[in-house]
């Protein structure tokens, strides 16, 4: 027999009776079962101050010379106004903080001027248990100067790690204007805390040793250059076994330049692709570049080479002799910006006393017209104190090929110093001597200068590697007036405005025209 089984009945819930009472403090119905202290919600945001061991008040040290914010305990920090790393720092003065849980800080504007800094912080913490409040107060910091240890040194004599010494034994400061716009393209001189200019080269003083290995190395990617590195030991602790030393970097470059001319050795000149000893310098990178303007053959000297056999030019710029194109018929051969051909010169300074014209090949035949003046070096008649030279004249083979000129660039005639320049350069600042140079080596160094000008102008291969800008507004119009009162007229090429910079202004440099 089945048992027939009732159907289940679901009972309803029964409804718990809450425990309702009187809050303490201003007697409004609350829970008793959850309610904590008695006290309502309203009354426990008004009586408990979680934030009360938080302080409101703090200070932040500033160095005024570098902008950089102290981190304690001796660290100094680079952090924009109103950044997330000021912030961070501004939260980690702040005694208390970690007992707390951070919801939200944000800085609050204040004056520029008020050396005040105020954060607005939103924190959470349990007051009671099951009970989590929420509150958001301000705290206001004033900002101190304090100098930083970096920039102490830096206004502190004898307070350098290291020194780069960087020399040239030329009688011109050609490659130095070169080299300093390198160095101010690629901000190469960032880390420095002194530059000095001596009589034959520059002085780069450095904090620490890895910024001047860091310098060492930038330029030997951009100039050839022979290091020789010094240390001088300073002090010793014998019972730690520290020592502190300076460092000394002689940094040489090679004393061949742009468009000198070069007697090769014979022995050199047949492993550069047996090139003609007589060669003209047309650039200096990391390597020296020649080329032989009778052929147009073009060797490479690498820097390891030449100091393991260096020499001296034969010529520089400062011995060129202005030349008259009277005649010139292209070869037809070319090489990139060179044509060879055959030109037929004489001297400026001959016309009018004697016909004595010269014939020469050259590699300037894309440039150089009949009626054109031309810069040259002049070695018919000429004696060189050069041992390479003079091996050359003594071998049978090499004396009838030496040419009677060598044509090197075409020449603009202009005014003595030119002021209608539509660019300008960035000069580094560097440490003045107590005394003053005198009247005629300013006036070289105003002459190297105007040069330098003049081949950041006439050479765009030269160019690249130095950043011009814009001249002022105000530059230009005095430029325009002072051209528009004189009635001589420059005849040298004009760089275009699209190669131009806008200006900018940057600590540690100086405005030159």
């Amino acid at each position: 027999m089945a048992m027939d089984l009732d159907n289940s009945i679901s009972l309803p819930p029964q409804q718990k009776n809450a425990a309702t009472i009187l809050c303490c403090n201003c007697g409004a119905p609350i829970d008793g079962t959850t309610s904590a202290g008695a006290l309502c919600y309203d009354c426990i945001k008004l009586t408990v101050d979680i934030s009360g061991g938080i302080q409101r008040e703090a200070t932040l040290h500033i160095c005024r010379d570098c902008d950089r914010w102290f981190s304690p305990p001796n660290q100094y920090l680079v952090a924009a106004p109103e950044s997330r790393e000021l912030l961070a720092l501004c939260l980690r003065k702040l005694r208390g903080l970690n007992k707390v849980r951070i919801i939200d800080a944000s800085f609050i504007w204040t004056e520029p001027h008020s050396r005040r800094v105020k954060v607005k912080i939103t924190i959470q913490q349990e007051a009671f248990e099951g009970t989590i409040l929420q509150q958001t107060f301000e705290v206001e910091y004033v900002v101190h100067y304090q100098q930083c240890p970096d920039c102490a040194k830096s206004y502190t004599h004898n307070t350098w790690r290291a020194v780069v010494q960087v020399r040239q034994k030329v009688p011109h400061k050609r490659t130095f204007l070169y080299l300093e716009q390198l160095i101010l393209k690629h901000s190469a001189h960032k880390d420095t805390i002194n530059i000095k200019e001596i009589s034959d080269g520059i002085d780069f003083f450095f904090g620490q040793q890895n910024h001047a290995v860091k310098f060492v190395d930038f330029l030997s990617s951009v100039a050839p250059v022979n290091v020789k590195k010094s240390e001088e030991l300073i002090s010793v602790d014998i019972h730690t076994s520290t020592k502190s030393s300076k460092f000394s970097y002689s940094v040489e470059l090679v004393p061949v330049c742009k468009d000198d001319l070069v007697a090769l050795p014979l022995k050199l000149a047949k492993s550069m692709g047996n090139i003609a000893p007589i060669a003209l310098c047309y650039r200096v990178g990391t390597s020296v570049n020649f080329i032989d303007p009778h052929t147009l053959q073009i060797a490479d000297l690498s820097t390891k080479e030449f100091w393991h056999s260096p020499f001296r030019p034969l010529a520089d710029v400062q011995e060129l002799v202005e030349y008259i194109v009277l005649d010139i018929e292209p070869l037809g051969p070319n090489k990139g910006r060179f044509m060879l051909s055959e030109a037929t010169v004489a001297r400026a300074s001959d016309l009018g006393t004697n016909d004595t014209s010269y014939y020469t090949r050259t590699h300037l035949g894309g440039v150089l017209h009949p009626g054109d003046s031309v810069m040259g070096y002049h070695l018919a008649g000429t004696n060189f104190n050069s041992p390479e030279y003079e091996a050359l004249e003594q071998s049978n083979k090499q004396k009838d090929a030496l040419p009677e000129v060598v044509l090197v660039k075409k020449f603009y005639a202009r005014k003595k110093k030119s002021k209608s320049r539509n660019w300008r350069l960035k000069r580094m600042a560097k440490e003045e001597n107590e005394m003053l140079p005198r009247k005629q080596d300013q006036e070289k160094l105003e002459r190297d200068y105007e040069m330098f000008l003049r081949d950041v102008e006439e050479d765009e291969e030269f160019r690249s590697g130095v950043a011009l800008y814009k001249a002022q507004q105000r530059q230009k119009m005095e430029d325009e007036m002072s051209v528009a009162e004189t009635e001589e007229t420059d005849e040298g090429p004009r760089i275009p405005m699209e190669q131009l910079l806008d200006e900018f202004e940057e600590m540690g440099l100086e405005d030159e025209e």
